[in-house]
């Protein structure tokens, strides 16, 4: 601080003598400092006075009528007043120094030593700590409302985490419910659904010579759509099951190139129709695997189905090999209408389809793929694919030699 600084500091001074306080008066404006100075005669006026008007630093008379310097520094601290507090004492012993310091003064001049220069030294030194003191707890207390700001954001925050987390057991529990009543509901559809497909199958034998060719399409067109009708329903209970968890792997020891050949040639008729050609390579050392035949033979005929009926010219191709003593490869690749790369990351999604509108060209439920990804994450397999539009597809399916059977007891192919 200097006596060009624009900072006019409040002062007051507690001293009931008036000389001392005319000397302190003189001692200050030999300070250069810019300040305002109140004065009075008591530790009660003083007490008052620091209570409703704001100082910057006061002069504390040791001796005062109604009150010693020690008590009063320990009052107005114990009061909460903060402001630099100097005791002015015409003793000069070390105890009473001690004694105010602790008490709580922020400095100690005797009056017999009172000069201009001791008085700024002690003024700048102790407002100048008083505000770092200021500073800092203006910084504690700003960390403490945001520590506190957190605090309730962290609580809002679990309070929101444990409600998402309700909410997800429940669209678990609820999850579950609609695949155990899929499953449930599915199950039931089949057994109405194979008396219609098979009284369907007698009528067409029993009336083939005698019904006329508009009835014989009519029943041929009931029993093709039973048959599409059971396809569909056997996908949803499918799902379901592997969703409800109540599909399990009946794992044994399989001929993978017959399973290959004999599934091929249940399609071979669809791939006629299209005039497709139909091709299948087993490079295989060892064609003995263990899984589940049926599961397996599910995944490939829906590869290979997708694969024709999205291929309207050109080929349909299932290729088995090893890629190494424990894993085999299954590649199905087609020339048809490819996939966009936009809809390649949904094509596993149970209901997804390319194509979602109603009066789309290939009809189905969307679950084949799904079922396929489900059915090999059970058989520690997965599968990847490779497409471009107008450019074919390439499925890439990868199992272990020997799945191992959910309750334990590996199968080994013979």
């Amino acid at each position: 601080m200097n006596s060009s600084s624009s900072e006019i500091l409040k002062l007051l001074v507690v001293d009931d003598d008036d000389v001392d306080r005319m000397a302190l008066r003189r001692a200050l404006k030999g300070t250069g400092l810019s300040f305002e100075l109140e004065e009075v005669d008591s530790a009660q006026s003083g007490t008052t006075l620091l209570g409703t008007k704001p100082f910057d630093c006061a002069f504390l008379d040791y001796q005062l009528p109604d009150c010693d310097g020690l008590t009063l520094v320990q009052n107005l601290r114990d009061a909460g007043v903060k402001i630099p507090l100097i005791a002015l004492t015409g003793q000069g012993s070390e105890e009473t120094a001690v004694g105010l310091m602790k008490a709580g003064a922020s400095d100690y001049l005797p009056k017999s030593k009172l000069s201009s220069e001791t008085l700024s030294r002690s003024i700048q030194s102790t407002t100048r700590l008083y505000k770092a003191e200021q500073e800092i707890d203006l910084t504690n207390q700003r960390l403490r409302e945001k520590n506190e700001l957190l605090k309730r954001q962290n609580e809002e925050l679990q309070r929101q985490r444990e409600q998402i987390q309700r909410k997800n057991l429940q669209l678990v529990e609820v999850s579950q419910l609609k695949s155990e009543f899929l499953a449930t509901m599915s199950h039931e559809l089949r057994t109405p659904l194979n008396a219609i497909i098979g009284f369907s199958q007698i009528l067409m034998r029993q009336l083939k010579d005698s019904a006329s060719d508009r009835q014989l399409d009519m029943i041929r067109r009931v029993l093709t759509n039973g048959h599409h009708l059971l396809e569909l329903i056997s996908d949803i209970l499918d799902l379901s099951k592997i969703e409800a968890g109540r599909l399990d792997l009946t794992v044994e020891s399989i001929n993978l190139k017959e399973l290959i050949l004999t599934t091929v040639e249940g399609l071979q008729s669809l791939a006629e129709q299209k005039q497709l050609d139909l091709k299948v390579t087993a490079d295989l050392a060892n064609t003995q695997i263990a899984n589940d035949s049926n599961r397996l033979r599910q995944v490939i005929t829906n590869l290979l189905s997708n694969a024709i009926k999205f291929t309207d010219e050109g080929f349909v191709s299932i290729t088995a090999r090893e890629i190494s003593s424990d894993t085999i490869e299954i590649v199905v690749a087609d020339s048809g209408i490819g996939i966009a790369a936009e809809s390649v990351p949904h094509i596993f999604n149970a209901f997804h389809q390319v194509d979602q509108s109603i009066s789309r060209k290939h009809q189905g439920t969307g679950l084949g793929l799904s079922i396929t990804h489900l059915l090999l994450e059970m058989m520690q397999g997965h599968i990847s694919v490779k497409s471009q539009v107008d450019q074919g597809s390439q499925f890439y399916v990868q199992i272990p030699r020997c799945v191992q059977p959910p309750h334990g007891g590996a199968i080994a192919p013979k």
